[in-house]
């Protein structure tokens, strides 16, 4: 099997940054939110951006409203209404 890793440190691989870009992390600090890449040394952080691009991010928005964009698999967001204050 051949893998190319991104980040030494914590031994991720270039496939497992796609799978959490694919996910909808959209930032390297989303990226090390999930597999920790980056928050050693800090060497990969350029090629975690490579790999995100400036692409379009599928959950910009989330991210723009200060949501999470990341969910765990079965999770569902749910939106409470809270009663007016008279």
């Amino acid at each position: 099997m051949n893998r190319v890793y991104v980040c030494s440190c914590f031994g991720v691989t270039e496939k497992q940054v796609k799978e959490h870009a694919d996910a909808g992390a959209c930032t390297p600090r989303q990226i090390a939110s999930a597999c920790k890449a980056g928050t050693d040394c800090g060497s990969c952080v350029r090629r975690i951006q490579a790999i995100l691009g400036r692409g379009n991010c599928p959950r910009r928005e989330l991210v723009d409203q200060g949501k999470p964009a990341l969910v765990a698999d079965g999770a569902v967001d749910a939106v409470v209404e809270l009663p007016e204050a008279a």
